[in-house]
């Protein structure tokens, strides 16, 4: 007797065994899309996993739907049913009156109405979605809900212990291959939650690339027809990575050139059909030209020397100014607002921040000169304020904040002007190293105990112009 109860269970076991069978990972994901698609009575599944930035969704697995729909466009996790990354389960019965719907000429193409999504959680953190899909409206009842919530458990727990086993195959790998010479970027991880196969080993290296300097990626995430038989597609380009923050599609080619002749000929199409796509075609020389014109890596070698790690790139660190500004322009909104910062650390920082901040507000710089040895101990004002901050409130800009004796020095040093109220705003906060505690009303980032440098730190007066902040080695 098929009954919902009946389609249930045999989900359950049929998913349970491919979760611990010893399937590849994405014949195991796409099955699990199936038996929960059928299950559900549902025109089609998707398998989905946040990127390392947390920002959009790479497809892993998928049941019932074309490759057209699979690979529309990047899916923005903020934007596409963001509830779903609160840990809710979701339901829409009309995709095309929800403005959630981040692709409705898709899903009119796709002949999609309506579907349901549930949070992938992994150790109580939420990594990814799966949704089913249907080609009527529907109304979906609690226990079609909570059969799709267990599934994203079940998924959650494949992925981990699929996770382990790469864990283990890349250790053990690792001790039989650790006397041969390995390249600069193979030593690079890539992450274990996006099991990706690449289709040509440069596109691996340049995804390690990538991720070493914290480029966010997705891999093969659109396809675009370039010609139609009627109305069938005949040929279509499925560029190999898109780069969200820069809005720019990739393409990795060979220095073969019958091949870069045929991929030259599909981008002239795609330009030709899709004017407002940013594409380029890359070899492998083109790389770091790349990002040298982005911004990620200085071109000039000699820039980079000595720097060990990334920590944040220049585009994480104008979305986390452009997040601080927007607080402290709410916080400090009908108040007479100065902001003061010690030099010279702090200038890309409180340029950015001052640019950024909503309301008006006053400037001013104070420098300082640190104690050089035990004979003279004590901190001295090399360059005092040209404001009066007496009753104005004054927010203190600071680059970074670690033992706190410097700020707490300075801060008592503000107070005697006797300011309306003063607070501390910094972009870094070393807490491992703190001596005095000093409140911090607004903190960018907390970082390790590690040197860093770049965007105004700098290590004997070098480094201060480096895009990105970096640990020195």
């Amino acid at each position: 007797m098929d009954t919902v109860e009946n389609r249930f269970s045999l989900a359950f076991k049929q998913i349970t065994r491919t979760a611990n069978s010893i399937l590849p990972f994405r014949k195991m994901v796409n099955s699990i899309a199936a038996s929960t698609a059928k299950a559900l009575q549902a025109a089609g599944c998707a398998i989905m996993v946040l990127n390392p930035q947390r920002e959009h969704l790479d497809i892993i697995g998928a049941f019932g739907l074309s490759d057209v729909y699979l690979r529309k466009g990047a899916i923005n996790a903020r934007k596409s049913y963001p509830e779903i990354l609160d840990g809710k389960t979701v339901a829409v019965a009309d995709i095309f009156s929800d403005k959630r719907t981040q692709y409705p000429e898709y899903a009119a193409q796709e002949k999609l109405t309506s579907l349901m999504g549930a949070p992938i959680v992994q150790k109580g953190e939420v990594i990814g979605e799966i949704r089913i899909y249907n080609r009527e409206k529907r109304s979906f009842k609690p226990i079609e809900k909570d059969f799709l919530t267990t599934v994203a458990n079940l998924v959650g727990l494949a992925m981990e212990r699929n996770e382990l086993s790469q864990y283990l195959n890349a250790h053990h790998e690792t001790n039989i291959t650790q006397h041969k010479k390995l390249t600069s970027f193979s030593r690079l991880p890539l992450i274990p939650i996006r099991p990706i196969n690449f289709g040509h080993p440069s596109e691996e290296e340049f995804a390690r690339l990538l991720d070493f300097y914290q480029v966010e990626w997705l891999y093969e995430p659109r396809s675009f027809p370039l010609s139609w038989d009627n109305s069938r597609i005949t040929e279509m380009f499925t560029p190999d990575f898109y780069l969200p923050e820069i809005s720019l599609y990739i393409e990795v080619t060979t220095s073969r050139q019958s091949l870069i002749t045929e991929k030259n000929r599909k981008l002239r199409r795609l330009k030709e059909l899709y004017p407002d796509i940013n594409i380029k075609l890359l070899n492998k020389g083109d790389y770091l030209k790349l990002f040298a014109k982005y911004g990620f890596i200085p071109l000039d070698d000699n820039k980079m020397a000595g720097v060990q790690k990334m920590l944040f790139n220049r585009t994480q660190i104008q979305r986390r100014v452009k997040s601080l500004a927007k607080q402290v322009s709410r916080d400090y909104h009908g108040k007479d607002l100065i902001l003061i910062g010690i030099l010279k650390g702090v200038v890309c920082f409180m340029s950015d921040l001052m640019q950024n901040i909503s309301i008006p507000v006053s400037v001013d710089f104070m420098a300082i000169s640190t104690p050089a040895n035990n004979a003279d101990p004590s901190i001295k004002i090399t360059k005092d304020l040209d404001i009066d901050i007496k009753n104005k409130d004054v927010l203190m800009v600071e680059d970074i904040v670690d033992t706190g004796m410097t700020l707490n020095y300075v801060l008592n040093y503000l107070l005697d002007r006797k300011p309306a109220s003063l607070k501390v705003c910094t972009l870094l906060d070393k807490s491992a190293r703190r001596l005095i505690n000093v409140p911090l009303e607004y903190v960018g980032y907390e970082i390790p105990d590690k040197f860093v440098v770049g965007y105004g730190l700098d290590f004997s007066g070098k480094y201060r112009n480096l895009p990105f902040i970096g640990i020195l080695e």
